[in-house]
């Protein structure tokens, strides 16, 4: 019974934190997607308002299977380019090991892997070469010329270092910004965990999550949460 009433306590507590803070805060009723009906508790002055207890839900079943996938060693890709939030998911990712893309979705990642990770391996090889010293023999234009040339290449597939083969689950912000990474993950048939708003269709995600995507800090906690629960599996294994 103890458990039960603690588990109780910390929904209502995760309820009452998320609506503090504007998570329950939705798009106009003119832009609430059919789809996403069921996830509005009521409109009031004509803005959705988003039923937080099923946030709640969906985003405990969210971290569940995140931290079962971690435990299975699989790979989590985080994919989150909107501006309200690219940078402290870029810091997240790092801090944790995480590979990640914060900068744009690179076409064909999912469906031409191979062909993409040739400039995630190039990437490697101009660092370890700087490292080395081996830019020293160069004269100071051709350094140069290296130096911009890794920057550019840092700046679209840094945080893909670590990628050594297809991510087995993709952790999206914003499905509609990332639309054609939704698309090439349903093709190849890897599951997506998606931070999403009310004028987005809920049905397209594997475990969606809907909550007022425009607010830095709503995005900053539940994908905090979300990192932390598969971070908590990976290191059970290790």
């Amino acid at each position: 019974m103890k458990n039960t009433a603690d588990t109780s306590k910390s929904f209502e507590k995760e309820v009452q934190e998320l609506f503090e803070i504007g998570a329950h805060l939705g798009h106009k009723k003119n832009r609430l997607h059919p789809k996403a009906k069921s996830y509005i508790y009521k409109i009031i002055n004509g803005i959705s308002i988003i039923d937080l207890t099923k946030t709640v839900n969906n985003l405990t079943q969210a971290k569940k299977f995140l931290n079962e996938t971690a435990k299975q060693q699989k790979i989590m890709l985080v994919v989150a380019t909107k501006k309200i939030v690219n940078q402290y998911a870029t810091e997240i990712c790092k801090n944790n090991n995480l590979p990640y893309i914060t900068t744009k979705w690179l076409p064909g990642l999912l469906t031409n892997f191979s062909a993409i990770i040739k400039n995630v391996k190039h990437l490697q090889e101009l660092k370890d070469q700087k490292e080395r010293g081996e830019w020293d023999k160069f004269v100071k234009h051709e350094r140069i010329k290296l130096d911009k040339d890794l920057l550019k290449l840092e700046k679209f597939y840094g945080g893909l270092l670590d990628l050594n083969k297809k991510p087995d689950v993709l952790l999206i912000i914003d499905s509609k910004k990332e639309r054609n990474a939704l698309i090439e993950a349903q093709k190849n048939l890897i599951p997506v965990v998606g931070i999403i708003d009310t004028n987005s269709d809920p049905n397209q995600i594997d475990f969606s999550i809907l909550i007022n995507d425009d607010s830095p800090s709503v995005l900053q906690r539940i994908l905090s949460e979300l990192v932390s629960a598969y971070v908590k599996g990976r290191e059970s294994v290790s």
